[in-house]
């Protein structure tokens, strides 16, 4: 079956050169249309101008080489998997080398043409030069000519190599009509920026380096414009064109609550909640993020807020991401309220295992005999309906998203307020383009009395030590957390060097600390199973804790004092800072040991800022720095898109413009009739992840 019209919501199918079984494939990379595969957009380039003659390769260089396969040979080792071959051109001979793509040997047969791209090294064992740091390779057809240029190098698999997508891409823009452009033509014009069909052309295969650059330039625009719009987009209907609660000035009950609190607020806390107590006066609905390191104190501000709309006669929700968290929560604001008269339910699986508990329950939420309900993703519910729902509170976004919390909105009659909070500290140009539908307060300041974290880089050297230390630790009463990067062993041999969680285990528990009860957790496990473990390690039982990164949001343990962290090279700062901030929550002086054998680069960099820094701001804009924010939109943050072209650390200068326009035309009234078009673009680019927008 064949087409007549192009559409870009057409299946990849329907590429020339693709099929059935390569398409199967393809969704392995979440390209299921041709549009899918039009902004698969390269991820590198290389600069295949001048063929290096094998003559001339130089140690430590990188060249491009076209040659003839011989002497074509496979060895393993106890840990790897070497292929070597002979490359020979019209000038010399080289040796190349592939690690751990055993794969390879049913494709390279002595004969074999390839052009390779990669550094030359001096092998001082055997004293030959060789090919052995390959970027990328590919094997030409009997009489094929190879064409020179800057050649796109696209996120591929095993299966699909580059010169398959190179191909598909060339059908695909060949058999395309001229692109239509999404963008009103004074924007185009004042910002001087290249027509859409050139760009999605040029960014694929560019004439230059100076047209792909604009081209770069234009499709990120066009990326972070269309994000900006659609969360503003969502911040207008759900602050200009809809009605909110309006809260009177705090009351009577606010104020003995607040009287009551056993500890001071610091000045960042006052600050944010006087923010949110006006923005809850307010009848226009309440959009807040607040964002504060570990142990900032965000949980008394969303408490206080709780509190004030119940002293004005609504219910409050707060959903937490996990069970323990929420039960920690529910027991917490009890002990805090319970002399108050304000009623505090509990949602969770664990607390409506019977048909009858959880309508039981239900019907309380629903009678409006519970004014606050803290419960976990249970709370969006069909089920669960709320009798006068005023206050929406999630607590660790980057756990839920746009799409859960708006979800949980729509359990209220009106429009009710809401507060995100995050203890991701996020650098300001993702701020805005992550949050771009909310308000942002920021506590920086952290509660006296809490005592800093002492962290330290060791080398695996040292990993005897570092657990003699750790036991030490246990034995005088403590508990202790030990991370790793990975559940089992890679099916990669490349990643050898890592240590996953279950060998960890193992070697602990039948080692050093066979005599202390230890658990092991991790994501394959089930959330019963993981929540009786938590539990148990909460209460004491359990004195040490192997686990993955699934304990990065979890339980207030305060007496645990040591964050041991394996292969911590694995992990970016924001995440070593969050895994940090599970210890220090008791009076006890509590440490965080990372290590590692990573001598030199951005890894070592980052364990060095560790060590040095415990502001978890100055950590998130040094790891934007030194990784790029790389898939900050995927599920990370459940709803919002990944960005395939722009990068918000390099492209700040575009983002504001971006934002500058989008936030124009969005308020613009003469732009109004462009709006069915934006979403028409919006859906076709991220599909249901702006479903909020209304679509009238």
């Amino acid at each position: 079956m064949s087409k007549t019209e192009f559409e870009l919501t057409d299946s990849v199918t329907y590429v020339k050169g693709v099929g059935p079984r390569r398409a199967k494939e393809l969704e392995k990379l979440n390209i299921f249309t041709k549009y899918d595969l039009l902004t698969h957009y390269p991820r590198t380039y290389e600069d295949q101008r001048y063929i290096t003659p094998i003559a001339r390769a130089t140690v430590d260089e990188q060249g491009i080489f076209v040659g003839t396969l011989s002497n074509i040979d496979l060895r393993e080792t106890s840990r790897l998997k070497i292929i070597t071959a002979i490359l020979t051109d019209e000038t010399a001979s080289i040796q190349v080398i592939w690690f751990n793509q055993q794969y390879l040997m049913k494709l390279l047969h002595s004969g074999t043409r390839i052009m390779i791209i990669g550094k030359v090294k001096f092998d001082s064992w055997s004293g030959v030069l060789s090919i052995n740091q390959i970027n990328s390779f590919s094997i030409l057809e009997p009489g094929e000519k190879v064409t020179l240029g800057i050649k796109p190098v696209y996120p591929a698999t095993a299966a699909l190599n580059q010169s398959f997508f190179r191909t598909a891409i060339q059908n695909l823009l060949d058999a395309m009509p001229p692109v239509k452009e999404i963008l009103p033509a004074p924007i185009i014009k004042k910002l001087n920026l290249m027509p859409l069909d050139i760009a999605i052309r040029q960014i694929h295969f560019p004439a230059n380096a100076e047209i792909l650059k604009q081209a770069r330039r234009r499709l990120a625009f066009d990326e972070l414009f269309l994000i900006q719009c659609g969360l503003m987009l969502i911040k207008r209907q759900n602050t200009v064109e809809q009605l909110g609660i309006s809260c009177k000035k705090n009351g009577e009950l606010v104020q003995k609550v607040f009287e009551s609190l056993p500890f001071k607020l610091t000045g960042d806390q006052l600050k944010t909640f006087e923010t949110v107590a006006q923005d809850m006066e307010n009848p226009q609905p309440m959009r807040r993020l607040i964002q504060g390191d570990v142990g900032s104190g965000k949980t008394v501000v969303a408490m206080l807020a709780l509190v004030k709309a119940v002293e004005n006669g609504y219910q409050g929700a707060f959903m937490a991401p996990t069970e323990i968290l929420a039960a920690q929560h529910f027991n917490t604001f009890t002990k805090m309220l319970e002399n108050f008269g304000i009623r505090i339910g509990l949602l969770s699986a664990k607390v409506t295992t019977s048909k009858k508990s959880r309508a039981e329950i239900y019907n309380k939420i629903a009678n409006h005999e519970f004014d606050i309900v803290i419960g976990t993703h249970a709370l969006i519910q069909d089920e669960v309906k709320f009798k006068n729902l005023g206050l929406v509170i999630t607590d660790e976004q980057h756990r839920f998203g746009v799409t859960q919390r708006a979800k949980l909105g729509r359990k209220a009659e009106v429009v009710p307020d809401m507060i995100v909070m995050t203890a991701t500290p996020i650098p300001r140009t993702m701020t805005l383009t992550v949050y771009g539908d909310l308000e942002v307060s920021l506590i920086k300041q952290m509660p006296p009395g809490r005592k800093p974290i002492k962290t330290s880089v060791k080398t695996v050297r040292s990993r005897k030590k570092v657990y003699e230390f750790v036991r030490e630790e246990i034995l005088s009463g403590r508990q202790a957390y030990v991370v790793c990067p990975l559940i089992e062993r890679s099916e990669y041999e490349s990643l050898h060097y890592i240590d996953p969680a279950t060998e960890i285990f193992a070697m602990l528990s039948n080692g050093i600390f066979k005599d202390i009860p230890c658990a092991l957790i991790h994501g394959k496990i089930k959330p019963a199973e993981k929540d009786e473990i938590m539990s148990r390690f909460h209460g004491g039982e359990i004195k040490l804790l192997v686990s993955t990164t699934v304990i990065e949001v979890g339980v207030d343990v305060p007496n645990a004092t040591v964050m041991v962290i394996e292969n911590a090279e694995r992990f970016g700062l924001s995440q070593l800072h969050q895994l940090r901030g599970r210890v220090g929550r008791g009076s006890e002086k509590s440490y965080c040991i990372l290590i590692s054998n990573s001598k030199e680069g951005a890894a070592k960099a980052r364990l060095d800022l560790m060590e040095s820094t415990s502001n978890g701001f100055e950590l998130a804009e040094e790891d934007l720095k030194i990784r790029g924010p790389g898939q900050f939109f995927g599920e990370a943050q459940h709803g919002l898109p990944d960005l395939k072209v722009a990068n918000i650390f390099r492209d700040v200068e575009t983002l504001l413009e971006a934002r500058d326009a989008a936030e124009n035309f969005v308020t613009s009234e003469n732009d109004l009739n462009y709006f069915a078009s934006l979403r028409k673009n919006l859906a076709l680019a991220y599909g249901e992840k702006f479903s909020q927008i209304n679509q009238a």
